[in-house]
């Protein structure tokens, strides 16, 4: 009979590990996820930068170097999104595409202010159009990485609590996960401006 009991005891100490395990691969694959969002409206931002740079050097001749430096911080953004799509959650690279991040929102805004000399430009139907994809990526990035910060919370709340944190030491969840923010205050506030009108 105590045999009996201590085989309960046990097995109830079992299952209860293994929905700890479960919920911390739920909250882990939560954040993949949320990180997945975030990489498709970046992407999508991606896209959008090299035909406003086609559609801005006809009118601006004389401004190669600004759109060169947007060029530039495009694909080091791209690359830093690569990277840390790789291993969502890494300090490492969350905290390189945040960098990244904030050198292409730099150039785009020296990109706006150099594209108020061009009225013509401004007036133009495809910045028109190019300037309001851009602006709902924005938003929509911001979403995004409010709802990947989110995830990450929770993830790194659950797996810090006793007895959780036994568990995620002991299977393979030894590692916070890392937020997605910028080193510039102001940018976490506002997105950086590309409207054009």
């Amino acid at each position: 009979m105590e045999f009996l009991i201590f085989l309960a005891i046990v097995a109830g100490l079992v299952f209860y590990a293994i929905g700890i395990y479960n919920k911390l691969v739920t909250l882990k694959n939560r954040f993949e996820n949320a990180f997945a969002q975030i990489e498709v409206q970046l992407k999508r931002r991606y896209d959008l930068i090299p035909n406003l740079i086609e559609t801005a050097k006809g009118y601006m001749a004389h401004e190669r170097e600004t759109l060169e430096a947007v060029i530039s911080a495009r694909n080091q953004a791209l690359a830093g999104l690569q990277a840390a799509a790789q291993s969502p959650g890494d300090p490492q690279l969350i905290e390189q595409l945040a960098s990244a991040e904030g050198a292409l929102g730099g150039a785009l805004g020296r990109l706006n202010v150099v594209m108020e000399a061009y009225p013509d430009l401004k007036a133009n139907e495809n910045m028109m159009q190019l300037s309001e994809e851009l602006t709902t990526t924005e938003n929509k990035v911001a979403f995004s990485r409010q709802a990947y910060n989110d995830a990450v919370t929770a993830y790194n709340t659950y797996k810090q609590t006793f007895p959780p944190s036994i568990v995620a030491n002991n299977f393979g969840h030894k590692k916070d996960a890392s937020l997605l923010e910028f080193a510039d205050s102001e940018a976490i506030q506002e997105a950086p401006q590309v409207s054009f009108s």
